[in-house]
């Protein structure tokens, strides 16, 4: 096809998605179903990727539908909404439960009622009530910072403006989840792929008397900051909030074993279909809010809830070709392209193959007539291939040898844990300039988790990275914005909003520093632990630099850390081996305002000091020990240094030879008696 030719096509195809989209965004009245809407994009986006000169600033990657942050005033949640662990099997609910019992120090026959609550496929939003009325509506936003909603909220019909009754907080924060119900949404279904697309869609408007005409509800599941707290168990705070006028979600039951929360889930299960709700799970949190406090929080999620997600919606589909994709870590991973296929509402065209095994476990090829499905309702996997609807021509698919990005040949590494090889094939980048994995740790770094760049996502970075304008991570702070103006797409207020986006990115916390730069085996919680232990980036650095050279004192110093093991320290070394990196970080300090470590509790005895913890304690668990410790500041080892301040010794079980090393090294010892002592002032 000629290239005039290609362009009047694509631009045809541009043409008709921007009338669809005004009738969708601007007129709401869809003149097309949503499976032929997100065909055409697919069309558009599958044209662009072939032909590189295919530019419009009208483009499906430069468009977004509901893009909030224009509309709404920003503001931080008090208490910061935190996303959910996933249960897939009833042994991950009996983890889940295990866990708890020994972070809790609980014997296996000690009952703990959990209680059990559908999980609403809607949109999470929150409410302030002062003096019981409604003062403030937050979407969730990114978890730390939602958007100011009050006024589309105030629409919703179920939600109290004012709270029934006197008995309630002077402050309270309540969460909960927007929805359409199944019968409702059958009458507004031209309209919308799926009940939480239309939810979302509707709290997004502008004009709140648009959002009014949609029939949302909203059900409460929880609180954020409370003022007063008038409750002790999650049951007791969903009965208050009948007394307070709301509605509350059906099918909410209390156990306390695992056999009837299995048996609850199938029977919900098998209820799903008739439910007035989409449901893709059921929640399960520990009923008493102390045991709840005392289990605090793990990232990025609570350690007293966790979502046990219900089987996945499935569909059938062509494996038009499989591609690898090499990662900032060097995994490759294979990539099925796929016929797009209505999967749960959701249009799916890719799918997950894990690796080299899961190919040839499944025998998988190109070409063959594919089930897949959305794990957990999220992640496109496929589950089995028709061989009887195989061609004679079809071929098993051949793992490349070597790095489709580099050349280099590909390894599968030695895991010293499990005494096996990995599963995951992997391109050791011997020279370190792999250009897929260089590219993939700009994503890295520039992503939400890191350091948050609005407006450099991941086709903002592949496009500046094919026109050679960046290469490294500090090569986007030397950036000449005024470039961006030969490019179709980059208008002077975008290019304003991308250079205030990375000048706000410039301050950053230590711990969101070292996951940002990208090292494996390093994510948020190690990033954290590093941060605790290091204070600040200049310490971190120079110890890094060092683990090295000769000196094994830097390496024990790793080792004593709580939460680093050989896999980090492992790939530390590599990390800070490679010069180049060490460049790269260097550059890095020297542009970036990298705030030190800040404890956020009041000055304590153990502020700033180093503890670790020996033999068993009568009411706490080791873990728990850990965690109330960090909470007043300290930092904890695994082992005993000369940089140890406490070591705190359990009435039962505690080892001779670790007193002894203490003792020897003038480190002062809390006995069981004094560490409750420092807990309890």
């Amino acid at each position: 096809m000629e290239k005039e030719k290609i362009k009047a096509l694509y631009f045809d195809k541009i043409t008709k998605l921007n009338e669809y989209n005004k009738a969708y965004y601007d007129q709401d009245n869809p003149v097309i179903s949503d499976y032929k809407y997100d065909g055409l994009k697919i069309e558009i986006l599958n044209l662009e990727k072939k032909y590189k000169f295919l530019k419009s600033k009208l483009s499906p990657i430069k468009t977004i539908g509901y893009k909030p942050s224009g509309k709404f005033k920003k503001i931080k949640h008090k208490i910061p909404m935190l996303s959910l662990s996933n249960a897939f099997s009833e042994k991950n609910v009996v983890d889940f439960l295990k866990k708890i019992k020994n972070f809790l120090k609980l014997n296996n026959d000690h009952e703990i009622e959990i209680i059990a609550e559908p999980k609403i496929d809607g949109i999470s939003a929150s409410l302030h009530y002062i003096n019981g009325q409604l003062k403030l509506g937050l979407s969730r936003g990114d978890g730390i910072t939602g958007e100011d909603i009050t006024s589309n909220l105030k629409t919703i019909r179920n939600i109290p403006i004012k709270l029934k009754g006197t008995k309630f907080p002077a402050y309270i924060e309540l969460r909960g989840e927007v929805y359409i119900s199944t019968k409702d949404f059958k009458n507004i279904s031209h309209k919308f792929a799926n009940p939480r697309n239309a939810a979302g869609g509707s709290l997004r408007q502008k004009d709140s008397l648009e959002t009014k005409k949609i029939p949302l509800q909203f059900v409460p599941y929880g609180f954020g900051f409370v003022k007063e707290k008038l409750f002790k168990t999650q049951s007791e705070f969903l009965e208050l909030l009948k007394k307070w006028g709301f509605k509350v979600g059906q099918h909410i039951n209390v156990f306390n074993n695992i056999e009837d929360l299995i048996k609850n889930y199938i029977d919900l299960e098998n209820k799903r279909s008739s439910l007035e709700y989409d449901v893709d799970g059921i929640v399960y949190k520990i009923n008493d809010l102390n045991f709840q406090k005392r289990l605090g929080y793990i990232s990025n999620s609570p350690r007293w809830a966790i979502a046990h997600k219900f089987s996945s919606t499935k569909a059938i589909s062509k494996i038009l070709n499989i591609e690898i994709k090499v990662g900032r870590t060097g995994a490759l991973t294979p990539v099925a392209k796929l016929q797009p296929v209505n999967v749960g509402g959701v249009i799916i065209s890719n799918a997950t193959l894990h690796n080299e095994d899961e190919i040839i476990r499944k025998d998988i090829r190109e070409g063959d007539i594919a089930t897949i499905q959305r794990a957990g309702d999220v992640i496109p996997q496929i589950i089995s291939v028709n061989i009887n609807k195989r061609t004679s021509k079809s071929k098993k698919f051949v793992f490349p040898h070597k790095c489709p990005s580099c050349n280099s040949k590909v390894v599968k590494e030695f895991n010293s844990n499990t005494k096996k090889k990995d599963a995951v094939t992997r391109c050791p980048d011997p020279n370190y300039s792999c250009h897929a994995i260089l590219k993939e740790k700009l994503k890295h770094f520039a992503s939400k988790d890191a350091l948050n760049i609005e407006g450099l996502g991941k086709k903002v970075v592949d496009n500046f990275w094919n026109k050679k304008l960046i290469k490294y991570s500090y090569d986007i702070f030397n950036l000449d914005l005024s470039i961006l103006k030969k490019f179709d797409g980059w208008g002077e207020k975008s290019i304003i909003n991308l250079k205030n986006s990375i000048n706000k990115s410039k301050k950053i916390s230590l711990d969101r520093f070292i996951f940002s730069i990208g090292i494996r085996h390093i994510g948020q919680e190690n990033a954290k632990v590093l941060a605790k232990y290091f204070l600040n980036v200049q310490k971190f650095f120079e110890i890094c630099k060092k683990i090295n050279t000769d000196n094994q004192n830097h390496i024990n110093e790793l080792y004593t850390i709580d939460g680093i093991g050989f896999s980090q320290i492992d790939s530390l070394k590599k990390f800070f081996l490679n010069k180049q990196n060490i460049i790269v970080v260097s550059n890095l300090i020297n542009l970036l305002d990298i705030e030190n470590y800040k404890s956020l509790v009041k000055k304590t005895p153990l502020s700033g000091k180093s503890i670790m913890f020996t033999g068993t304690f009568e009411n706490n668990s080791r873990s728990e020990l850990k965690v109330i410790a960090e909470n007043l500041g300290a930092k904890i080892l695994s082992s005993i240094s000369k940089k140890t301040n406490f070591l705190a010794v359990g009435s039962q079980k505690s080892t001779t030879k670790k007193i002894n090393e203490a003792k020897s090294l003038n480190i002062k010892i809390l006995t069981e008696k004094d560490w409750n002592k420092i807990i309890n002032k």
